[in-house]
């Protein structure tokens, strides 16, 4: 659960859990329909029986697209918001081997084996005669962990937090450094306008070699280390001034207006130079020396920031409930994002034989595996010894 406070005081916040389970809950409905997209972004596009139509992919794309461009940078602004008072009561050491077991075994686990099971059997499910190894070997990129790329890269940049803490402590210890540099004095619009700024050149230059969507060994996702890194480091920042506990009204306000903004800008964009066809019209935006690809990175470095920082708000203001429901669905959402990955590919499998459109397999994958992820991930919890780690 998430938690707030001093070395000796912890208080629990039930809307950043809340929240938290919201955005798995969007995530699992978003991987959902992206199996069935031409464009892609989920792994059972690879052996799909059927894609949406290109004007109900324009669709999704309105709906789902800007949430997809930030949801995961706010988790990482969200485990960022939590990392100096975790650090505090627990030290480097204990901080890093609590985050090698919590994300590194899950990772290892999928990578190793989930993952590649699950999509063996999808393979079998269209027809591939392949083996599981040949699966394993040979599918691009190798060691894809599925969703668990989430928590492999907030590893490393908890590691990497972890040992500038560790730095910063050993030089007070020699006295080459006081106490006086603790991060900003001031965290404000001009801070995260120049925060946008920085996301959206470091990831159009990073494009230049990575595109995005590209593949790397491990899943790195080389392409969206801009804002995942630049939010966790703001999590830090704001962790400073309270946000975890209220966002500064001005500045939500602000934020959120940016926001509509953008959000309302874009199928005004698309319409303008007339994108119809994603899968055909999205390679300029992807990387390369192409303004698209800047246009796309500043989209996602607005929508990132000011979005993170406006749906922390609203959930302060909206997402106090604490019901039982809401409990277990907060407690079990890391688990839910863990399970979405068999229980997608097992629903889409089952559903292969149906003669049914794209968009009504989508849909029907959606509407039953978010529930029964988060069913799952509370009976893991529940009953299991691996609840403790999840």
């Amino acid at each position: 659960m998430a938690t707030m406070g001093s070395v000796t005081r912890v208080e629990r916040l039930p809307h950043v859990d809340n929240l938290r389970a919201v955005m798995v809950a969007w995530i699992i409905g978003g991987h959902a329909l992206l199996g069935y997209s031409a464009i892609g972004g989920w792994p059972y596009d690879e052996v799909q029986e059927t894609t949406f139509h290109p004007k109900s992919e324009l669709a999704m794309a309105v709906v789902v697209g800007p949430t997809g461009l930030f949801v995961i940078g706010t988790f990482f602004f969200i485990a960022g918001l939590f990392a100096p008072a975790a650090m505090a009561r627990k030290g480097p050491g204990k901080f890093v081997s609590e985050r090698l077991v919590r994300l590194g075994v899950p990772f290892l686990l999928f990578a190793l084996l989930v993952w590649p099971l699950f999509m063996w059997f999808a393979y079998l499910a269209a027809g591939y005669q392949v083996s599981f190894w040949w699966e394993f070997t040979h599918r691009h990129p190798f060691l894809d962990s599925g969703p668990l790329w989430f928590a492999e890269i907030l590893l490393y940049v908890s590691l990497a937090y972890a040992a500038l803490v560790w730095a910063r402590d050993r030089a007070r210890a020699d006295g080459r450094a006081d106490d006086s540099d603790e991060g900003p004095t001031t965290l404000g619009g001009r801070q995260l306008v120049t925060l946008v700024a920085m996301v959206a050149l470091a990831s159009f230059l990073i494009r230049l070699w990575f595109p995005a969507q590209s593949k790397q060994v491990l899943d790195l996702h080389v392409w969206q280390w801009p804002q995942c890194v630049a939010m966790f480091g703001l999590g830090v920042a704001a962790a400073r001034f309270g946000w975890a506990k209220r966002v500064p009204e001005r500045l939500r306000r602000g934020c959120g207006v940016a926001v509509i903004i953008t959000v309302v800008a874009l199928p005004l964009y698309a319409w303008t130079v007339g994108i119809s066809d994603l899968a055909n019209d999205a390679g300029p935006y992807q990387g390369g020396w192409h303004w698209q690809a800047l246009l796309l990175a500043t989209v996602e470095a607005v929508l990132v920031v000011a979005g993170s920082v406006w749906v922390l708000g609203l959930a302060q203001d909206r997402l106090q409930g604490v019901t039982q429901l809401w409990r277990r669905c907060a407690r079990g959402s890391f688990a839910a994002f863990v399970l979405q990955a068999p229980v997608l590919l097992t629903l889409a499998i089952m559903l292969r034989p149906f003669d049914l459109p794209a968009e009504a397999k989508a849909i029907a994958v959606a509407g039953i595996g978010i529930p029964v992820c988060f069913w799952l991930a509370w009976k893991l919890i529940e009953r299991t010894p691996v609840g403790r780690y999840l």
